[in-house]
């Protein structure tokens, strides 16, 4: 017969609580023999964590130097875009004076004393352009010469040839019940210019342009230009 003695629990615990101690404390120590074997390892990765941060870092400074530039360069094309087309602008409007301001000296010169001995209501220079395919723009110098001239009291009359529906077609401004009679009204001594806009219906195509000048309903003068 073999008599066993058996240990008190407390001591059997404390037996295992040193045994669990003692494996943890060797797989420890054979970790830290690993990463001292492998020096490298730890160092190599740390690095490349610190040089892919630095690039990344200078990516986006570069992104954001570059970002701001095309903003830049984007502002800069807009302002020189305006100020190109404010140019044309002030280019047309220069023309358009400059345009001007040579029939006013040529009108001006008409009135020297060699050619004040022309009596009578002339139109002077006449004028017509397509502003839009059914609208036309006008020019229009009236003129009075010879010497001792009384005032002048008469009318304007424009006409537009068109050609619509396959027939052609003339459509007369001011027409006979217009509101607007006044703005083709003369009233002068010597010249009066007048200048304005003509509407036509769509899809008419426009052909010529008449201007009269009425004195009591008789035509004094008149002048036509193809378009």
């Amino acid at each position: 017969m073999t008599i066993k003695r058996h240990l008190p629990w407390p001591l059997l615990t404390l037996l295992w609580a040193v045994a669990i101690g003692l494996g943890a404390a060797v797989a420890v120590w054979t970790y830290q023999l690993g990463r001292s074997n492998l020096p490298g390892l730890q160092g190599d990765a740390s690095e490349q964590v610190e040089a892919l941060s630095e690039q990344v870092k200078k990516l986006s400074s570069e992104n954001q130097r570059l970002l701001s530039a095309s903003n830049a360069s984007q502002n800069e094309l807009k302002i020189a875009q305006t100020a190109q087309s404010q140019l044309a602008m002030q280019v047309k409007n220069l023309e358009a004076e400059n345009n001007r301001q040579k029939e006013d000296l040529a009108f001006f010169d008409s009135l020297l004393p060699t050619n004040l001995g022309a009596p009578g209501i002339t139109i002077q220079r006449f004028k017509a352009e397509l502003a839009a395919p059914n609208q036309v723009r006008y020019r229009v110098l009236v003129m009075q010469g010879g010497a001792g001239t009384q005032q002048f009291a008469g009318n304007l009359q424009l006409s537009i040839t068109v050609w619509q529906a396959g027939k052609s077609a003339t459509i007369n401004f001011p027409e006979s019940n217009s509101a607007d009679q006044a703005r083709y009204r003369l009233a002068f001594k010597y010249y009066q210019r007048v200048e304005g806009l003509l509407n036509v219906p769509e899809g008419a195509t426009i052909k010529a342009v008449a201007v009269r000048v009425l004195d009591r309903g008789q035509v004094r003068a008149q002048q036509s230009v193809d378009l």
